[in-house]
Parts: C-alpha cells; sequence; structure tokens
C-alpha cells in the first residue's frame, strides 16, 4: 500500500469513526472563529469556550473589537494564557480588519496570514470551514503526531506537514481530516498512553507494526 492509498483508507477510516468531524471551537459567525482560533494557541478548546463568549458579548464585531481597550480584552481572556499579546492582536487584528476588509474576514491564506497574530493554521481553518477551500490545519499536535506515526509524514514541521499532506489528502475532505486527526488523538492515539489495541487504522500504523 503507497502513501496515497494509505491515506484514503485513513480518510475513511476516520470518517466512519467521527462522522461529525467539525472544529471544536464554538463560534457564531467567521469573526468569531477567527478570534477563538488566535485564542487557541497554546490553550484548550475547551478553556477558549468558555472564555469567549463574555468577550463576544461585549466586542463581537471588528468594528467593536478595533475599538476595544487591550486593558478590557486582557481582562476578558486572562484565562486564556499569554493574554496580553492575544488582546494586542485581536485588537490590531480587528483594526486591520475594519480599515482594510470593511471587517469582512478575508478568504485567502495570504490575506489571512498578513493579519496579526494570524498564521497558517487559523489561515487553512478559516479557509477550510468557512469557505469550504481545500485546508490543511497542522499546527495541532495530534495531528503532526499521527500522521507522523502512520507514516505519511516524516516530519515535524507544521509547513512542511501541511505541503505534504496537500499533496495527499483529497481537497474535499482535508479540512475534515484535520479536525477527526484531533479527536482521534483526544481519544485514542493518545501521546502517552495510546489505546492502539482499539485503533480503527492499526492495520495502516508503522508505528504499531
Amino acid at each position: 500500500m503507497d502513501k496515497k492509498e494509505k491515506t484514503l483508507f485513513t480518510v475513511n477510516a476516520l470518517e466512519k469513526e467521527y462522522p461529525d468531524g467539525i472544529c471544536s471551537l464554538e463560534a457564531d459567525d467567521p469573526f468569531e472563529l477567527l478570534c477563538a482560533t488566535r485564542l487557541s494557541a497554546q490553550c484548550t478548546d475547551a478553556r477558549v469556550n468558555l472564555v469567549t463568549p463574555a468577550l463576544f458579548a461585549e466586542f463581537g464585531t471588528p468594528e467593536k473589537m478595533a475599538a476595544a481597550p487591550v486593558e478590557r480584552v486582557e481582562e476578558l481572556i486572562r484565562s486564556c494564557g499569554f493574554y496580553h499579546t492575544k488582546a494586542r492582536d485581536l485588537v490590531a487584528m480587528a483594526q486591520k480588519l475594519v480599515a482594510e476588509h470593511g471587517g469582512r474576514v478575508p478568504d485567502s491564506i495570504e490575506a489571512l496570514t498578513a493579519l496579526p497574530g494570524v498564521g497558517r493554521k487559523t489561515a487553512n481553518l478559516i479557509c477550510g470551514d468557512v469557505y469550504r477551500q481545500p485546508g490543511v490545519v497542522v499546527a495541532d499536535t495530534h495531528l503532526i503526531r499521527i500522521t507522523n506515526l502512520l507514516g505519511l509524514v516524516q516530519t515535524k514541521d507544521p509547513y512542511k506537514v501541511e505541503l505534504a499532506l496537500r499533496d495527499l489528502l483529497p481537497p474535499d475532505k482535508s479540512n475534515d481530516f484535520c479536525h477527526r486527526c484531533v479527536l482521534h488523538g483526544r481519544a485514542v492515539c493518545i501521546a502517552r498512553r495510546p489505546q492502539c489495541a482499539y485503533c480503527c487504522l492499526q492495520s495502516v500504523c508503522d508505528s504499531f507494526r
């Protein structure tokens, strides 16, 4: 079985195992998802989902966030960690959205990564989940670890993993595949105690063999 065949097997197996392969961050619109993804750096999605309702109640649009006092944003997101940097990024990001994009979240990797605090992980997530473009959301340790264990990639560099998976994954499956790898990493392929006996990918996993 070559890498393409193994990739298709993995895509189908995870699709059956996790039919609802969606992002676990809670957001009602593209701007909220953009903010939530920025907050998720070095923080769990569960914690972000606890913080964002109060944040969005006060500053839930680009216009409101652009005018927000950074100190107030810091207060609202403190428990997410790195709150000084994240608060500055959220306000600056909103200001650039308003000034250069009319308050609309752009739909290209290039435009998104030009926003303060937005990296390729966030840009791919927005392009995939919001605009339904093929996206490979790589800056998650589960995805990098699992694809290395399977033998689909041989690198821990997020950008190189993204490029490799873009060549292997069916474009219409790529974004959901990334979400399902996160779910699988949390439920079965746990970093320090993998449940290999229950893994739907056991038969194609280089590490297991």
